[in-house]
């Protein structure tokens, strides 16, 4: 019999006693795994959850196969999909605030930003596949005046999507939005960090009627997946597609690691600039692929720049996720503390200052943000992905300058300097602005393919980009999780934050930086504090 995780919570944000076998998953039902062995995190022990055998994957993958050619794929008609997709959301909405409590718990996020960023954003994702779900449709060609073809796009089968640890719940709605809405099975493996919102996210699959074996949780691969999506590590996605090409030939979807760059011209409202930058980095404690880690100002507003950022830095709140007022929880897991740390020595071995933070925070897994500069090109912490509270401040003199140093790992001008970026996605005067209809992902060697919208996965690439990057061959498979190759996404907030504008930007509402609270948008009002920062919200 699988254990049982009971926790009373008896935090200022949220109080429950909650309690859910954590078995594997498996054909609709909780199991132990075959070995009887359990997954315990290092750091401070919440629970145990049952460890998932080679064994363990061919039974998902044979529940999978069996609800895909019986109760799901072309054997269940797109409205069925869409109707218990629809009550899954609605579940979700329900349990919305223990989803986020468990988020909170298990990765170390605070409270507020789970329940109105990560569970919000999943719930709207889907919501939005929900929607397509009986929409998918093929095309008729007329070839000649007695000849007619026809095309039709099929599911693939069964899917496997390997999950990150920093955002649990809302990569898990990520995968399986499209690819329950394509009509595929599932088998799903959460990081064993952080595993305990997609095992409660199994008793709302059960709750919403879902044939057994459409959704199967547990660790590990199989052989017989037709598809593998990842969220992970570039390292990770690099075994994945070694595994898939040894094997079957799998389709593969990864959305891997980052270096953004955050570019900061000397035409901004510094005090603006200085808030997203802020959050561009320190959200989520740093742990986010699309982290601003690499902050490219230019030279005419560098110290000031410098200074506000600093103050900004200065004033976030470190300490319980389940505070009220905490911006940045612990570490999602010893193991990330260590590497987080380990970079943040390196950088002040090779001579890179430390402009505020620079330590651990207390005796467990907090991390005082942390800003470095006086950096070159070739130090560790301005290459490679570090994936916790810390970045680098880089000047540049002039839009070539700073387009040469992002590549290297007014509006218009912005706009004008985006399609140069090697990036998947660029945000204009904001940060970390997703939508469940927009694609997000990266390039090169921060991701293939571009999970988003079922619409993109069934139209031909060249309406999804500019037609000269197009050929036939972009024509993209209504799979899920794939994209026609090169899509690109810009997101900007219409309004400049230009500094000779006399009216302050308006802050960002759930309109424009979504996963925020879904009240409706508050009236203007003149502050130069984005939406993310200000006091009502923590």
């Amino acid at each position: 019999m699988p254990s049982t995780f009971a926790h009373e919570f008896k935090t200022p944000t949220f109080k429950a006693k909650v309690a859910f076998r954590t078995g594997l998953f498996i054909n609709g039902q909780f199991v132990d795994g075959s070995d009887n062995t359990t997954i315990d995190s290092n750091g401070k022990v919440i629970t145990s959850v049952s460890e998932g055998t080679a064994k363990d994957v061919d039974l998902a993958v044979e529940a999978a196969n069996e609800a895909f050619d019986t109760t799901w794929g072309l054997h269940a008609p797109g409205t069925q999909h869409s109707i218990l997709m629809s009550k899954l959301a609605a579940l979700m909405e329900k349990n919305a605030d223990e989803l986020a409590a468990l988020e909170a718990l298990d990765n170390g996020k605070t409270f507020n930003w789970a329940r109105n960023a990560d569970v919000a954003g999943s719930i709207d994702c889907i919501c939005y596949y929900a929607g397509w779900a009986n929409k998918v449709m093929g095309q008729v060609q007329e070839i000649t005046e007695d000849k007619l073809t026809y095309a039709r796009h099929e599911p693939i089968g069964v899917v496997c999507h390997a999950l990150t640890l920093r955002f649990a719940v809302l990569m898990m709605a990520w995968k399986l939005g499209p690819a329950l809405a394509c009509g595929n099975t599932v088998v799903l493996k959460p990081s064993e960090f952080t595993p305990l919102t997609a095992i409660r996210m199994c008793h709302l699959v059960n709750e919403a009627s879902f044939p057994p074996g459409v959704v199967n949780v547990l660790s590990g691969y199989g052989n017989t997946i037709e598809k593998v999506a990842c969220t992970g590590s570039t390292l990770v996605g690099r075994k994945i597609m070694e595994a898939a090409a040894k094997s079957n030939l799998k389709n593969v979807t990864l959305e891997l690691g980052g270096k953004s760059p955050n570019i900061i011209f000397d035409d901004v409202d510094i005090e603006q600039a200085a808030n997203w930058a802020a959050f561009g980095i320190f959200w989520n404690h740093g742990q986010t692929c699309c982290a601003g880690s690499r902050i490219f100002v230019q030279e005419g507003i560098h110290d000031e720049f410098l200074k506000r950022f600093t103050e900004k830095t200065r004033s976030l709140k470190v300490g319980d996720p389940f505070a009220p007022d905490t911006f940045q929880g612990p570490q999602v897991s010893e193991i990330q503390f260590n590497r987080i740390m380990s970079y943040i020595v390196s950088g002040k071995a090779v001579g890179a200052k430390v402009e505020i933070g620079g330590e651990r925070l207390g005796s467990e897994g907090f991390i005082r943000p942390t800003i470095f500069t006086n950096v070159d090109p070739s130090m560790k912490i301005v290459q490679e992905e570090i994936f916790g509270p810390v970045g680098v401040v880089i000047k540049f003199k002039d839009e070539e300058d700073v387009i040469k140093q992002a590549n290297d790992t007014n509006l218009n001008r912005a706009i004008n300097t985006a399609p140069r970026l090697k990036v998947g996605t660029a945000w204009i005067n904001c940060v970390n602005s997703l939508h469940s209809n927009v694609p997000f992902g990266g390039f090169e060697q921060s991701g293939i393919a571009m999970p988003g919208p079922v619409l993109a996965q069934a139209i031909p690439g060249s309406l999804l980009d500019d037609e000269k990057d197009q050929d036939e061959d972009d024509i993209a498979p209504l799979t899920p999780l794939s994209m026609a190759r090169k899509t690109r996404t810009n997101t900007s907030i219409k309004t400049k934050f230009a500094k000779e504008e006399k009216t302050p930007a308006r802050p960002p509402t759930a309109e424009a930086v979504p996963f925020m609270s879904p009240e409706p948008s508050p009236p203007p009002v003149k502050t130069t504090v984005p939406f993310p920062f200000t006091e009502h919200t923590m």
